[in-house]
């Protein structure tokens, strides 16, 4: 196996192993695990893709999580990003729900931290690529926090922020979120600190669902979420990965941010997601606030 760097310290290309070795190799997972633990993104160029291999590859990590009430994919391991109606094949107008959650999905974010557990990881495969825009682009939570100020670590290093999914469909629309979806994820409180075991590395645990911090006014909550959030994704610390037919991504959850970018409303994009979630030995028994007071949008 090599790893060609791309991104600015987190994202590598992986050469000579595709999903196929991972999933029937241990010597495989292995190298690719470790390439995981130390460099958070990962690409894979030219695979053969189906849907049960992306399963396979996505369980050697970890247990998959189903997808979301009210989702596309509802029910099974998929998260279905596509602005293709399904019924009828057409492409759905600005103003369809699953138009409006892809913009959602251009706010920076980190997935599932609104749920409990968390995810460790997504893998993204490209089924339909439009053929301008719809890229993604990365941020190193991890590199952020090593940035910030000695005295502004400490402080966060044991605070708790609260993640609800309808709080960042809201910046987007007001009823993007459905009752239905709001019952099933209500808010929850990790710490804003993520140690990965692997390493003893500290990534900053705050995303678009954040919403609060305990102990915290909520403007001056808001207004040091935006400045965390801003810092970590400045220009020169962040990459965009162009996407091409065969291409799989997989990041981690626990120290990255990403975001979908804007492509044109009358080509076809339709990706598919799995969703591992983490587990007591990725870290998850720290993230768990000590004292967590309920905080309210």
């Amino acid at each position: 196996m090599e790893l060609k760097q791309r991104g600015p310290g987190f994202f590598a290309e992986v050469r000579g192993v595709g999903l196929a070795d991972v999933t029937a190799r241990d010597d495989a997972y292995a190298a690719v695990r470790a390439a995981f633990e130390e460099h958070s993104v990962l690409l894979f160029r030219e695979q053969a893709i189906t849907d049960a291999l992306q399963v396979a590859f996505s369980q050697r990590f970890g247990p998959l999580e189903i997808a979301k009430a009210a989702s596309l994919g509802e029910g099974t391991p998929f998260s279905i990003l596509t602005n293709i109606d399904r019924a009828t094949g057409a492409l759905v107008p600005p103003d369809h729900k699953e138009a409006l959650r892809a913009r959602a999905n251009q706010l920076w974010h980190t997935d599932s931290s609104f749920k409990i557990p968390p995810a460790l990881a997504s893998v993204l495969s490209a089924r339909t690529l439009p053929p301008a825009g719809g890229e993604t682009e990365f941020a190193s939570m991890r590199r952020a926090w090593e940035r910030l100020p000695e005295a502004l670590r400490t402080r966060l290093a044991d605070a708790n922020a609260w993640h609800d999914y309808a709080h960042s469909r809201g910046k987007i629309a007001p009823h993007l979120a459905s009752d239905r979806e709001k019952a099933a994820l209500p808010p929850v409180c990790w710490r804003m600190r993520w140690r990965n075991p692997a390493n003893g590395r500290d990534a900053l645990y705050v995303a678009s669902h954040t919403y609060a911090i305990d102990g915290m006014p909520n403007d001056e909550a808001q207004a040091l979420l935006a400045e965390l959030i801003a810092a970590a994704t400045a220009p020169g610390c962040t990459w965009l990965h162009r996407w091409r037919p065969g291409d799989v991504v997989m990041w981690d959850n626990r120290a990255i941010l990403h975001r979908g970018r804007p492509w044109p409303d009358d080509q076809p994009r339709h990706m598919l997601r799995t969703t591992i979630t983490a587990t007591e030995a990725d870290g998850l028994a720290e993230m768990r606030p000590g004292r967590a007071v309920r905080a309210t949008a």
